[in-house]
């Protein structure tokens, strides 16, 4: 089944009257603003439109784009199968396929399993110290893989039942791991800074590395509340591992970690870019995977890259028509007419922030971060430079706003492959994150509005 089939039946049905008041109400709001705000409105109606009555965004885009260039529009149609080619015919995209394969290959092949030994060893005899561990699993986790999903699969599956085995309530450890799992995509080598790059031509190079010391103050905070929360309600303790234990698990996780080196080391010293970066990873994911923990064989290969594969081309698809659906707002000066709105209300950059964020937020609750970005980053990214914000800065604000969609109903991926690991309803995860999830909005605002903590380390290593 897939998410949005999931997001659906969460939702409690209604009765046809009521359906029928919703219908006209909405589609008279949709005419209404379509006709005060010309060919903006329009563009905006029709996508609303289709997204309502349950299309894919990725299909919804197209559809858009099609409908008004030919019926509002002189542009050849053969300008869209042009735009379709050129529009991710771009060297950047090829890191996409390339981190959900290192992913991958990382969630099936041990490292996660020795992350966790790592951190458990580290920090299992505070309070908490289950929950504490898979908050530092997680951070390591996101460190070498770039997809919260993956960090919530690799992780929760394995730290969940040893929690519930350890006496933690199984919503208090869901609660942690579906926050802990957005770091997946704040943390180096991340999809979303991706796909904010193609959409702005930002330095990807830079965004990796810009997450790492909002990701470290996110871990931390995410700890402080998961110990207060933990001392308070008297929870199990492990024993303190010795010296020798913490070196033993450090030495079994080093093969993981080192890809931390390769990504960084290798952007940070012009030997590859980070395109090249990605590309590396898969290879190292794949060969400490099969050939050094040898928790997976070569039979298991064909599958990952299968399902490598059918990720990739979802995320190519939606990019796809994203291209198509930026090209209709260049060629009706959307961007640069929603900027001067924006501008022309002069709103400073304390109020545009408040702006951005309340506008992503509200975006979260119906789409995935990808759509996201593709969508709304061409339309304030232009508005956030005239107002002298640092791109780089602001792609991890956006970033951070993901991160608390992630973790939200009525399309928070984390929440739904959570529910999947413990059997949790949505309802009851909801509730559980709740702590967490606070502290996440709280991250968010110290990011906001703390450009240095951003932009400070890649700025020291020249990559700005």
């Amino acid at each position: 089944m897939s998410t949005a089939e999931l997001a659906l039946n969460a939702i409690p049905p209604m009765s046809k009257t009521r359906a029928g008041a919703w219908l006209v109400g909405i589609s008279t709001l949709l005419i209404g603003v379509s006709l005060y705000y010309g060919n903006v409105g329009i563009v905006f109606a029709l996508l609303l439109a289709l997204m309502l009555t349950g299309v894919p965004v990725s299909i919804a885009l197209g559809l858009t784009v099609l409908t008004f260039l030919y019926l509002l529009t002189n542009v050849p149609i053969e300008a869209v199968a042009l735009k379709l080619f050129t529009g991710i015919e771009k060297f950047e995209i090829m890191a996409i396929p390339f981190f959900i394969l290192a992913g991958n290959f990382l969630t099936h092949g041990g490292v996660a399993r020795r992350m966790i030994a790592f951190a458990t060893s580290m920090i299992g005899h505070f309070h908490g110290g289950l929950g504490l561990a898979g908050i530092i699993a997680c951070a390591m986790f996101a460190l070498v893989c770039g997809s919260s999903v993956a960090t919530v699969v690799a992780i929760g599956s394995i730290i969940l039942p040893a929690m519930v085995r350890q006496g933690y309530p199984m919503r208090f450890g869901a609660g942690i791991i579906v926050c802990a799992g957005s770091l997946g995509i704040l943390m180096l080598p991340s999809i979303p800074k991706v796909v904010y790059a193609i959409a702005t031509n930002t330095s990807i190079g830079a965004l990796f590395v810009a997450g790492l010391l909002p990701g470290i103050l996110l871990t931390t905070m995410l700890c402080a509340v998961t110990w207060y929360v933990s001392k308070k309600r008297g929870y199990a303790r492990l024993p303190k591992a010795s010296w020798g234990e913490r070196i033993s698990a450090f030495r079994k996780s080093v093969w993981g970690l080192m890809l931390v080196v390769i990504i960084v080391g290798g952007i940070y010293s012009g030997i590859f870019t980070a395109t090249e970066a990605a590309a590396m990873s898969a290879v190292y994911a794949f060969f400490i995977s099969v050939f050094v923990y040898k928790d997976m064989g070569m039979k298991d290969v064909p599958r990952v890259l299968l399902n490598s594969a059918n990720l990739s081309a979802m995320l190519l698809y939606i990019i796809t028509n994203a291209v198509l659906f930026s090209f209709l707002m260049s060629h009706e000066n959307i961007p640069q007419a929603m900027a001067d709105w924006i501008l022309g209300k002069d709103l400073g950059v304390v109020t545009f922030l408040i702006f951005v964020n309340v506008v992503l937020l509200l975006a979260g609750n119906v789409m995935e971060p990808s759509s996201i970005i593709l969508i709304f980053a061409p339309i304030l990214f232009p508005a956030a430079m005239r107002l002298g914000i640092d791109p780089v800065h602001f792609g991890i604000l956006i970033d951070a706003n993901m991160e608390v969609g992630l973790c939200h109903p009525p399309v928070g991926l984390n929440l739904y492959v959570a529910s999947g690991i413990s059997k949790l309803s949505i309802t009851e995860l909801t509730m559980a994150v709740l702590p967490w999830l606070s502290t996440m909005v709280i991250f968010l605002i110290i990011v906001t509005y703390w450009p240095s903590l951003s932009i400070w380390l890649p700025k020291v290593m020249g990559m700005m």
